[in-house]
């Protein structure tokens, strides 16, 4: 007796209802392992999507000129041997007045880090970015308003107290309507709301929806210090531009901040995507530990899988002689044992990739990377438990085939 494809699945689900307590435990198995491999991979690839998407905002035709990393220099030893001055405002101004390059360029500087907004009864926490900006910042940096106007070039040189929120921001402190063309408190200052941004997402790098932003002159004169740090963004017209500007750029900066032709630069210059890249880099070896992780427990559910059909075979010695004693082959009862393999492995591994989607986009949503769809995972998900129940329904699969019918009839 030769059974085909179709009634091999049938004989394979029967038997499987047959077992239900046993064949649940060893889904379940499976489950788990499918679920810790792809739920870390959703995790991963969301937070990937939500760096990339957080950079290129900015735009790829962006390069941002600040201090240098963490302000330092590092000697030999590891030591601090040198602190890097701030870029001054200064230093900004006479880059952006004498920079030609066909690019828009802006300067900001952050003003607070620990403000805390009031109005009308309702307030925040003292955790929000205050950015003293020129008019060119939202274009440069990506962000776009659902309401009202940018500053203008007079209103950012005058000081004039006058803000932008972020959507947050309108949301807490306003929350049965929109805070345009309202008055706010910044600390003990009073903003007139000009403009509500759109709706960006936060990262670590950014202040995202909780932003605030003020002209700059007025972030100098009542936020600023003896050691007030600014930055440059630029953005050029083209991106095939960008590496030309971006050599320019350095070349005129190294000139205002008086590097020599023997000095490395006393600042950065950083792509929005090349930030992003290295933020991704590191993430990709977080990737290789927890795909380590996967495949060791992926491994346990394999091994877990095949001992539980090694029993099975031992329990059904009798129904295998009977199928050989009517005419059934090595070939067929290997493929039949194979196959119920295989079937307990996909109905585990749905119901591990599921839970393994379910929980890769709540550590994505805890971290405002947004929600995520991991077509790629779930098709290697369904592969993995192809292999996977292949692996592990070789052996008992061709232990069963090589039982003696005669013995097996035998068997009790």
């Amino acid at each position: 007796m030769s059974l085909n494809l179709r009634d091999n699945i049938k004989v394979a689900v029967d038997s499987i209802k047959s077992n239900k307590l046993r064949a649940i435990i060893t889904m379940l198995i499976i489950a788990i392992g499918i679920m810790a491999l792809v739920g870390i991979f959703t995790a991963i690839d969301a937070i990937k999507n939500g760096i990339n998407s957080n950079f290129t905002d900015m735009g790829a035709n962006t390069f941002t000129i600040r201090n240098g990393e963490f302000g330092v220099r590092v000697g030999k030893r590891g030591r601090k041997a040198k602190r890097y001055e701030p870029i001054t405002y200064k230093d900004a101004m006479r880059f952006k007045t004498q920079f030609d390059m066909p690019c828009l360029t802006s300067i900001s500087t952050l003003a607070s880090q620990t403000s805390r907004l009031k109005s009308e009864g309702e307030k925040t926490n003292p955790n929000i970015q205050v950015f003293g900006t020129d008019e060119n910042y939202l274009q440069t940096s990506g962000y776009e308003l659902a309401q009202g106007r940018n500053f203008t070039a007079a209103e950012a040189n005058s000081g004039k107290n006058i803000v932008i929120i972020g959507k947050d921001i309108d949301a807490l402190l306003f929350p049965r309507s929109s805070g345009y063309d309202k008055i706010i408190s910044i600390g003990a200052l009073k903003y007139k709301v000009v403009g509500v941004l759109k709706p960006k997402g936060s990262s670590a790098a950014f202040g995202g929806d909780k932003i605030c932003i003020i002209p700059l002159t007025n972030a100098r004169q009542y936020f600023g210090g003896e050691k007030m740090d600014f930055t440059i963004n630029v953005m050029v017209t083209h991106i095939s531009k960008l590496e030309v500007v971006l050599e320019e750029g350095r070349g005129l900066f190294r000139k205002i901040r008086h590097v020599s032709v023997t000095e490395e630069d006393d600042f950065a210059i950083t792509k929005s995507d090349s930030l992003a890249t290295m933020l991704i880099d590191d993430l990709n070896k977080v990737t290789m530990g927890a795909t380590i992780i996967g495949i060791i427990t992926l491994l346990g559910a394999a091994i877990g899988l095949m001992n539980i059909l090694l029993v099975t075979v031992t329990e059904r010695t009798r129904e295998i002689g009977i199928r050989k004693a009517l005419g059934a082959t090595q070939q067929t009862i290997k493929n039949q044992f194979l196959i119920e393999s295989i079937v307990i492995c996909l109905f585990g591994g749905s119901i591990g990739i599921l839970l393994g989607i379910i929980i890769g986009n709540l550590i994505s949503m805890a971290l405002d990377t947004g929600f995520f769809v991991p077509w790629f995972w779930m098709m290697s998900g369904y592969a993995i438990c192809v292999i996977v129940g292949l692996v592990s329904g070789y052996i008992p699969a061709k232990r069963a085939s090589q039982l003696d019918p005669i013995e097996s009839l035998r068997f009790e």
